[in-house]
C-alpha cells in the first residue's frame, strides 16, 4: 500500500510540474492575432452576460467602440503580458471598480516555491505613497530607513512618472471618482510593477532626497532567521529543559488565549498586525479610537460586542472610526457594526439587481472553478435552483435577488449615541463605502479626510465570476450583484465626500504625523473649552 501511495504522489507531482510548464509556455508564446481578437470578444460577451450595471457610467455605444478599437490595435502576434497591457485599460473604461483583469504571471513548481520562501525581495520591503504626482517611500520593513521620505525617480532606468501614468489606466474606481487612483497606484505600486515586468531577482532604483540623487540595487536575499531560533555554538546544554505539568498547562492556556485574541482582532500574517484595533486616546476614556483595516477576517462579533459594551459602561463621549485604506469585505460585518452606530431602524441594502434568476450557478460553474466544485454543484443543483428562484423576482424587466440584509432591522440595544467621527480616504472602498453612505445620509458622523474611492450609490459585487480567456489565459473578475444602500445622491458616480477635507503631505509622512486624526483631537479639545 505504501508503494502505491508513493507512486500516486509521484504521478501527482509530475502532473503538477507538467501543468506549470504548459501554462508558462502558453503565456509566453506569441499568440495569433485572430485568437487574441477572439479573447477580446469573449471577455466583452462575459461582461454583457453577467454584469448588471455594465453601462452605468459608460454608454453602450462608447464601450462597443472601445472594444472594437482594441481589436484593430492587435496587428502582430504578442504574448499574454503584452495583451494584458492592451486589454486592461479598455476594461477599466467600464468604470466599475470591482472588475479587474489579472496579468499573465509565471507559475512555479512546488520545489521552486519552497526555495523562494527562504528568500525575500528587498523591493517588497518598501511601502509607497503617491503624492503631488510623485512616488515616495513612506515606510520600509527592511533595515535601510534612510529611504523613508525619498522620491522614487527611476526603476531600471525607466522614469517612474512614465510607469505611473500607464499603471493608472489599468484599474478604475467606481464611476468618476479620482481619489482612488492616486491612493491605489501608490499603495499597490509593487503589485502593479509585478504585473508589468513579471518575476525579478533584482532592481536598480534611483531615489531623490533633499535634491540629492542616489541609487540602490534591491535583490532577492536570504531571509534572516528569527533570533529565538539562532543556535549558539558555544553553548550546548547537556540536558533538555523540561517543563512541569503546571507550566505546560499555563503555556497551553496562554496559547489558547492568544489564538482567541488573534481571531477576535483579525490577525494578518503578512504584516503581523491586526485588522481591528480599539483603544482610548485619552486617560479619562472620553475619546475612543477604532481602526478597521477591512471587513474580511476574524471573529468580528466578539470584537464589536466587547468594544461597545466598554464604550457604554464608560460613557465615552467621542468615538473615532478609522476606515482609511479599508477596501471592504463582508456585508455581514458592516451590518453588525452599523447596528451599534444608529439609534433608528434601518435597511442596509436594497434587493440586488442581477442578470439571471440563477446567479449562484454563474458563480459556481465558472471555467476557473475546480472540477470538484463543479461536480458538487451539479449534484446539489436542485437545491440551488429552488433557493435561487425563491430569492429572485422580476420587476420592470429587471431581475432582483433578495439578500438577508434587505430586511428592515432594529438598532442594537447598546447602540453608541456619542459624537462620531469617521476617517476616510481614496482607498476606502466597497463595503466600507456602504457603511459610510449610511452614516453620511443620516448625518450620524463628521467625516474627515478625502472622498472615498467607493461610490455613494453602490457597486456591483456580492459574488464574483472569474473567467479565464482561452488563448491568453488572462483572468477577469466581475461582480454579479448590485449592492446599494436605499439612500442615493446626485450626480451619480462619486464617493462619500468629507465634511473636512485633509490630505497628508510627504512631510507629514516623514514625521509620522496624522493630520486628519490631529484635526479631530484638536476639535474635541477646542469644543470642550467652549
Amino acid at each position: 500500500m505504501k508503494k502505491i501511495i508513493g507512486f500516486v504522489l509521484v504521478l501527482m507531482c509530475l502532473g503538477s510540474c507538467t501543468s506549470v510548464k504548459k501554462y508558462n509556455e502558453q503565456i509566453t508564446r506569441l499568440h495569433a492575432v485572430e485568437d487574441l481578437k477572439t479573447d477580446v470578444d469573449k471577455v466583452y460577451q462575459q461582461l454583457k452576460s453577467n454584469h448588471p450595471k455594465l453601462y452605468q457610467y459608460t454608454p453602450k455605444a462608447v464601450l462597443d467602440f472601445k472594444f472594437d478599437s482594441l481589436k484593430t490595435t492587435i496587428v502582430t502576434p504578442i504574448n499574454s503580458r503584452e495583451f494584458y497591457k492592451k486589454l486592461a485599460p479598455v476594461v477599466a473604461q467600464v468604470k466599475q471598480g470591482h472588475i479587474s483583469v489579472g496579468s499573465a504571471n509565471r507559475h512555479f513548481t512546488k520545489k521552486e516555491r519552497n526555495k523562494l520562501k527562504k528568500k525575500k525581495f528587498e523591493f517588497y520591503d518598501l511601502d509607497f505613497e503617491y503624492l503631488n504626482n510623485k512616488l515616495w517611500v513612506s515606510n520600509t520593513k527592511g533595515e535601510d530607513s534612510t529611504l523613508i521620505g525619498s522620491e522614487v525617480v527611476k526603476i531600471d532606468n525607466e522614469d517612474t512618472d512614465y510607469l505611473l501614468n500607464i499603471y493608472k489606466t489599468w484599474f478604475s474606481s467606481d464611476g468618476y471618482n479620482k481619489t482612488l487612483y492616486n491612493k491605489y497606484v501608490g499603495k499597490g505600486f509593487s503589485a502593479l510593477y509585478y504585473k508589468d515586468k513579471g518575476f525579478k531577482d533584482s532592481l536598480s532604483m534611483t531615489f531623490k532626497l533633499k535634491d540629492s540623487l542616489f541609487s540602490r540595487t534591491l535583490k532577492r536575499v536570504e531571509k534572516e532567521k528569527k533570533k529565538d531560533s539562532v543556535a549558539i555554538d558555544s553553548f550546548k546544554p547537556s540536558k533538555t529543559l523540561k517543563l512541569s505539568p503546571s507550566e505546560k498547562k499555563e503555556n497551553r492556556k496562554a496559547a489558547k488565549e492568544k489564538r482567541k485574541f488573534d481571531r477576535k482582532h483579525g490577525f494578518i500574517n503578512k504584516t503581523e498586525g491586526y485588522t481591528r484595533t480599539f483603544k482610548f486616546l485619552e486617560a479619562d476614556s472620553t475619546v475612543a479610537y477604532m481602526n478597521i483595516k477591512s471587513f474580511s477576517n476574524g471573529n468580528y462579533r466578539k470584537f464589536y460586542k466587547e468594544s461597545f459594551e466598554l464604550l457604554d459602561s464608560l460613557k465615552t463621549q467621542h468615538l473615532i472610526l478609522d476606515l482609511r485604506d479599508n477596501g471592504g469585505g463582508r456585508i455581514a460585518e458592516v451590518d453588525y457594526l452599523y447596528a451599534y452606530l444608529t439609534n433608528e431602524s434601518y435597511k442596509l441594502v436594497e434587493e440586488s439587481e442581477v442578470n439571471t434568476r440563477l446567479p449562484y450557478f454563474k458563480y459556481l460553474l465558472s471555467n476557473t472553478m475546480p472540477l470538484a466544485v463543479k461536480v458538487s454543484t451539479v449534484l446539489v443543483s436542485p437545491a440551488i435552483i429552488v433557493q435561487n428562484l425563491i430569492k429572485t423576482k422580476k420587476k420592470d424587466d429587471k431581475i432582483y435577488y433578495k439578500l438577508r440584509f434587505s430586511k428592515e432591522k432594529e438598532p442594537h440595544p447598546l447602540n453608541y449615541n456619542g459624537q462620531l467621527y469617521v476617517l476616510i480616504n481614496g482607498n476606502s472602498f466597497s463595503a466600507s463605502s456602504l457603511l459610510s453612505t449610511h452614516l453620511k445620509a443620516n448625518n450620524r458622523a463628521v467625516f474627515v479626510g478625502e472622498e472615498t474611492g467607493g461610490a455613494y450609490n453602490g457597486c456591483v459585487a456580492g459574488i464574483y465570476k472569474i473567467y479565464e480567456m482561452p488563448t491568453s489565459k488572462l483572468k477577469i473578475r466581475m461582480g454579479l450583484m448590485q449592492i446599494e444602500a436605499p439612500q442615493k445622491q446626485t450626480p451619480d458616480g462619486y464617493g462619500i465626500k468629507p465634511d473636512v477635507e485633509i490630505v497628508p503631505t510627504i512631510e507629514d509622512i516623514k514625521q509620522h504625523k496624522d493630520p486628519e486624526l490631529d484635526w479631530i483631537l484638536n476639535t474635541i479639545k477646542t469644543n470642550e473649552k467652549l
